[in-house]
């Protein structure tokens, strides 16, 4: 993660240069040298046919009289001022409507901004300069030239300032732009939260600790901001960039944690005043504290903020917050963050009870599908407490799918714990035996209920892991399976192995995220079903049902 980290780092000054050239050096140097070009051009031309051959180029510039300097300098004031009058009045505008769009904290970020700051006080300190070069030009008493004065080079540098100001008007307004696309928007807000979070442990106060808990603070509410205004106004590419920028931020963060000083994971002073941390118990407070997670809390209490709007605006978006999420417990895996991980999941929790309140079915399928790859990675990293725990979860969301007539839902679940058991084997994992009895007991609870569909695929991913099982070689831990099935009625199981031998394909006929059948299983396990089933003698009184090509 550090080598990633500091791969970014070094990418960033070589964007930054990029944009530099982009934005202003080449369009300066095209508008000077044009510029610069038709004036030699001109005054060439001009000299030429100039009486007095002896007068060289430099010679019309070096010298004038008072008059000429007066001449000169009598507007070149207020054009420059007129100039800043032009450039407050479009920024402004144009700022406006993009806090309006994003978030209205953009108007603070862009008077922030250097390059704003930098060309503002160009602009104002070459008002202030040409006034006082003007102020300074004197005629001599009666026309006499004895207490004259022609500040030359004053006039000549405020040219030289006048037309700076005038060939930076299009670059600027070109900054401008740059500076408020969505995308550097976005990246801009999680730089500054990056920032602020991953400064190492130094000489700080407790104040300038607070104030830099506050400002990350603010990114993270900064960016669910923009993704919510976006979601308002449809606009899916800026609601995905600013839920990838929330992840990239805490993948970021976490595996820095331990180099950060003590009392940034301290919930008090003005942090404490949040109001995702307002409304929680001391006893809740002092939880995040110890585990040192509350940046991380606060980021998918975030996610959770634009998922419950995502659910009914933009339903794509929950697949691209289910992914973020994941990266950011796979984040946690790899830096041994325990705490964080638990995070993790109580969110993944969550959003499964939002999914099924709405009765929001592709939902739930999305996040199952990540909470489940989140599940792998906890079983390769030989974390099997939490991965029972997690099939635990999975079993009461497939019960309560099924009280609600959520069958798809169930069925999605008892094919991913099926999974899960798979990986436990190939594994080795201490949790291997404890998935099993969770998977088998998915059912347990709604044998009553006549809600068909989810009971039977339910026994279709046991029969299929059962398959797996004797793949293996592993007819003891098939036998459990067929010991949990055995009182099933008869016609039930019949009509089980016809529908799983007659899925031959693979492919879906319909684009999903998994891109793949629940009840398909590979020719050479296919035929372990006849001998799994076998073992029921009630299904081997009939003539066993024929393979067809079909999809499912």
């Amino acid at each position: 993660m550090k080598g990633a980290r500091t791969a970014g780092d070094a990418e960033e000054p070589r964007g930054a240069g990029a944009a530099a050239v982009r934005i202003w050096l080449r369009p300066l140097s095209s508008l000077l040298g044009v510029s610069m070009a038709a004036l030699c051009v001109v005054y060439l031309i001009d000299l030429a046919r100039h009486q007095d051959a002896s007068l060289s180029f430099w010679e019309v510039f070096l010298h004038m009289s008072p008059g000429d300097a007066e001449h000169v300098m009598g507007g070149i004031g207020e054009v420059i001022a007129a100039i800043l009058g032009i450039v407050i009045t479009v920024a402004s505008i144009i700022v406006q409507l993009a806090a309006n769009r994003y978030t209205p904290r953009i108007t603070e970020m862009f008077f922030r901004d250097r390059t704003n700051l930098l060309v503002m006080g160009f602009f104002v300190v070459s008002a202030v300069f040409s006034l006082w070069v003007n102020f300074s030009i004197r005629d001599g008493a009666s026309g006499s030239t004895e207490h004259a004065f022609v500040p030359h080079h004053g006039v000549l540098i405020t040219m030289g300032l006048l037309t700076a100001c005038l060939l930076m008007m299009a670059p600027y307004f070109g900054y401008v732009f740059d500076f408020l696309e969505p995308d550097n928007v976005v990246g801009r807000i999680k730089k500054t939260g990056v920032e602020q979070a991953l400064r190492p442990a130094g000489g700080e106060s407790d104040g300038e600790v607070d104030e830099r808990r506050v400002a990350a603070l603010s990114s993270l509410e900064q960016l669910a901001d923009v993704a919510l205004n976006a979601l308002d106004q449809k606009d899916k590419g800026i609601a995905s960039k600013t839920v990838d920028s929330l992840s990239e931020l805490v993948v970021s963060y976490l595996p820095n944690k331990k180099a950060l000083d003590p009392r940034w994971f301290q919930i008090r002073d003005r942090l404490a005043r949040d109001t995702d941390f307002v409304s929680m118990n001391a006893e809740a407070l002092g939880k995040l504290s110890a585990t040192r997670t509350w940046l991380e809390y606060k980021a998918l209490r975030q996610f959770l903020m634009v998922y419950r709007e995502a659910l009914t605006a933009m339903p794509d978006l929950i697949t691209r917050i289910a992914i973020d999420t994941r990266y950011i417990g796979q984040t946690a895996i790899a830096a041994g963050d325990r705490a964080a991980v638990a995070v993790v999941v109580k969110f993944f929790n969550t959003y499964m009870r939002r999914a099924l309140n709405a009765k929001d079915i592709a939902a739930a399928y999305n996040n199952l599908n990540q909470y489940r790859y989140l599940a792998e990675e906890l079983l390769k990293a030989g974390w099997g407490d939490q991965v029972v725990d997690i099939a635990r979860y999975f079993k009461y969301y497939a019960q309560t799918a099924h009280a609600m007539g959520l069958a798809f839902v169930t069925e999605t679940v008892a094919f991913d714990l099926c999974v899960i058991n798979e990986r436990a084997y190939d594994l080795h994992a201490p949790a291997r035996d404890e998935l099993l009895r969770i998977f088998l007991d998915v059912d347990k609870e709604v044998e009553l209920d006549q809600q068909e569909p989810s009971l039977r695929g339910v026994r279709k991913a046991q029969v299929k892991l059962a398959t797996y099982y004797l793949q293996k070689g592993e007819e003891a831990l098939a036998r459990k399976i067929y010991r949990d099935m055995r009182d099933e009625r008869p016609d039930r199981l019949r009509s089980i192995r016809a529908e799983l031998l007659a899925v031959t394909s693979n492919e879906f006929w319909e684009i999903n995220d998994r891109g793949a059948v629940f009840e398909y299983i590979e020719p050479e396990r296919r035929q372990l079903i006849h001998r799994f089933f076998e073992w029921f003698p009630a299904t081997t009184m009939r003539e066993p049902i024929r393979e067809e090509h079909t999809q499912d």
